[in-house]
């Protein structure tokens, strides 16, 4: 078995580092890319929402620009089995297009990716992975009910009036057995080309993110999916992180400064080292009076995974405006340990730290892929 759960310390934060990115990534239209249609209007592709592993978080390629996440409870009386296969279906004909509560509006390139929190995990087996919760952090401000839960349902789509329809079909299809905890919608930034078939959107501080990530077959089957136990393989950890930012603190600083935050520059991507934007840095470069090229406390350089010792996490940060300005971040990896690692380094001299203020958090175990012949969630709860 790959990467299982271990009791994280205690604090923890924002994204993962960099090993250089793999070139020779797929170019061309994928699942979910945009095509001209006859009307010279671009059509979207429908990103199938079966396979061995959940859409949403591979696929498409290039991710839908508008989200939404939506962090329930399970009843406890409920029986989770039946409700996530029911859910699993919903999906089926959500994505396709076919279900009459979409109201007539075409689903697109909708995907809806869905996860179980710790708690339920616990239920079935406390030796898997997906069972620790993450501990409380500095700089959180976090309610009660936006603090954890049992169940996870991302919505991602290039229609953003789709997704509330979509949650509010799902919701409907559970019944009184969920109950809503919290839920946040969000945008990613256009996109930027990092390498052929890989792009980066910017982020709300105007910075490129999401640059280095497992974008490969190889890194993803590393780092990114679950290989066993077999209840859960084709599976990954999400983590969940909504943050304020004090934007006008941020934007006060000089370009300079900014850039010696991330240690990147602001309107290239490159690394302060050099470079192009896929670039590995080079953490060991200086100016001839001594001084580190990307400083001690840039994120680049506290959040590099081979300093961290972890893997790559593939990270995905959406701006929010409500119920302040900040952004909502996720992370995908099949070991918590490279999350709640990288943060509890970032946490000891990040540049980026002070900045930001944690009102949300949560972790979820995403259930391993479904189809027609194999329900979602049976292998956990079947």
């Amino acid at each position: 078995m790959r990467r299982a759960d271990h009791h994280p310390s205690r604090r923890a934060f924002l994204g993962a580092g960099a090993t250089a990115l793999a070139a020779g990534l797929t170019a061309g239209c994928e699942p979910g890319s945009t095509q001209p249609g006859r009307d010279g209007t671009e059509a979207t592709t429908p990103v199938s929402p079966t396979g061995p592993h959940q859409a949403g978080i591979t696929l498409p390629h290039e991710a839908q620009p508008n989200l939404l996440v939506v962090v329930g409870d399970v009843d406890d009386g409920a029986a989770v089995g039946p409700l996530l296969a029911e859910l699993g279906e919903a999906i089926r004909t959500l994505t396709a297009g076919t279900d009459t509560r979409l109201l007539g509006l075409p689903p697109g390139d909708l995907t809806v990716t869905i996860g179980v929190g710790p708690r339920l995990v616990r239920m079935v087996d406390p030796s898997l992975p997906g069972t620790t919760d993450l501990p409380q952090f500095s700089r959180e401000q976090i309610d009660p009910r936006a603090r954890g839960g049992d169940l996870l349902m991302q919505l991602c789509a290039g229609d953003a009036v789709v997704l509330s329809v979509v949650a509010a079909a799902l919701l409907n299809q559970a019944g009184d057995r969920v109950r809503e905890r919290w839920r946040q919608s969000g945008r990613r930034g256009p996109a930027t080309p990092v390498n052929p078939g890989l792009t980066a959107p910017r982020n709300v501080l105007g910075f490129i993110d999401g640059i280095v990530g497992p974008h490969t077959t190889a890194q993803q089957e590393r780092d990114l999916w679950l290989t066993g136990p077999t209840p859960v393989t084709g599976g990954t950890i999400a983590v969940l992180r909504r943050m304020e930012l004090d934007l006008p603190r941020f934007a006060a600083l000089p370009a300079a400064a900014q850039e010696a935050v991330f240690g990147r520059r602001r309107d290239t991507g490159t690394p302060l080292s050099g470079g192009t934007i896929a670039s590995d840095p080079d953490l060991g470069a200086k100016t001839p009076d001594g001084r580190y090229l990307i400083p001690a406390d840039a994120h680049l350089r506290r959040a590099h995974s081979a300093v961290v010792g972890v893997g790559l996490m593939l990270r995905r940060s959406y701006g929010i405006d409500d119920p302040a300005p900040g952004l909502l971040f996720i992370s995908f990896q099949n070991d918590i340990r490279t999350f709640t690692n990288t943060l509890t380094r970032m946490d000891n001299g990040d540049a980026l730290l002070p900045f930001t203020t944690t009102t949300a958090s949560a972790n979820f175990l995403v259930l391993p892929g479904f189809d027609e012949q194999r329900p979602l969630g049976a292998t956990l709860f079947g």
